[in-house]
């Protein structure tokens, strides 16, 4: 079968490799259908930080159709339609223990320490699955994971009614984030990024006003209203420091970027303004949610897709997405599975 595997920092590699064979007690086998290329994909290929194993199949963010299920797994049957949980946690740690399986104490993260979605096929425990519904398009229900983790980080905040609120990052969770906001959150929404395509894709799907991260354009937009909440999507530090500076008194930031590099910051000034900074890793339960909210957000969704490409494509997809010059947010890989393949592969691995 096809795939592309991370070998090391900048050594992405679509090749033909083994398909998997009988599954594991507790383990799927899935014909993956469509997958999302995450920031954080970008980062560990520009970076390599978070290579575990080598080579590994990239991808975290995918669907895909059930076709073998391996001994004790309960609930699916081939044929069922599934996105992945990203999150491969232990289930023993007390994190776990507490519901908070992002913050799991061997926290890995599947494509990393274990083969992901950038292949014709793939396998995954049954407990990081959930099915989506037979009628939405894979390309939509491969957007389950990086939703569930834009309603993480808005969830993370407790923002009043009313109350304006700015995202800074207009890709896939600072987007996601917005279209949220612009359907549950009864606020001005202010977007910013120093991609305009992209903020104003954005603002076009969501209603929301582009501005500038300075303090009269902001007061402008906002009719002098106060701005005491922002979403950093951007991983920036110089947005963070700038953001600290420009929020009133008595809110909060969600810092939901992967960041690079550190900041000087005085913590009198959290004190005295009572600013929180929040930080929100990958998300906790919001995943069966995200996949509920689908098919009511499809058209949004559908509008800030950037392109659809194939695994071949992937390679120099990695490239185009570092260089910032996109307009759209989410570039999917669609994965036409030969069902014939398939169905020769299935029976071989049960030994039929």
């Amino acid at each position: 079968m096809k795939a592309a595997r991370l070998y090391a920092a900048g050594d992405l590699r679509v090749e033909e490799i083994e398909a998997p064979g009988a599954p594991k007690p507790g383990w799927v086998r899935l014909a993956v259908t469509a997958a999302g290329i995450c920031g954080s994909d970008l980062h560990n290929y520009r970076t390599g930080q978070w290579i575990s194993r080598s080579p590994s199949v990239a991808g975290h963010e995918f669907a895909a159709i059930v076709t073998v299920t391996g001994a004790g797994v309960a609930g699916f049957a081939p044929g069922d339609p599934v996105v992945a949980d990203s999150r491969f946690w232990c289930g023993a740690c007390a994190a776990c223990g507490s519901g908070r399986q992002n913050i799991c104490e061997r926290l890995g993260f599947v494509g990393e320490v274990c083969d992901g979605g950038f292949a014709e096929e793939t396998e995954l425990p049954a407990r990081l699955l959930v099915k989506h519904p037979v009628s939405l398009d894979p390309a939509i229900a491969a957007m389950a994971e990086p939703l569930a983790v834009a309603l993480h980080a808005v969830r993370k905040q407790t923002i009043p009614r009313h109350e304006p609120v700015l995202i800074v990052g207009c890709g896939p969770i600072g987007g996601l984030a917005a279209v949220l906001l612009s359907r549950f959150h009864d606020g001005p929404l202010l977007v910013a990024d120093r991609n305009e395509a992209r903020a104003a894709r954005v603002a076009e799907v969501t209603g929301a006003r582009v501005v500038i991260l300075e303090r009269g354009p902001i007061a402008a937009a906002l009719g002098n209203r106060v701005l005491r909440y922002a979403i950093d999507a951007t991983g920036n530090i110089g947005v963070l420091a700038g953001l600290v500076d420009l929020l009133s008194g008595g809110g909060s930031i969600a810092l939901v970027g992967i960041t690079h590099g550190r900041i000087d910051l005085d913590p009198n000034i959290l004190v005295e303004r009572e600013i929180s900074l929040v930080g929100c890793h990958a998300f906790t339960d919001e995943l069966p949610e995200a996949v509920s909210l689908l098919p009511s957000l499809e058209t949004a969704l559908r509008l800030i897709i950037d392109e659809e490409i194939t695994i071949d494509d992937i390679p120099s997809a990695y490239e185009r997405l570092l260089g910032g010059s996109t307009s759209g947010l989410k570039t999917i890989i669609r994965i036409r599975t030969d069902p014939e393949r398939t169905d020769r592969t299935n029976v071989e691995s049960n030994g039929l």
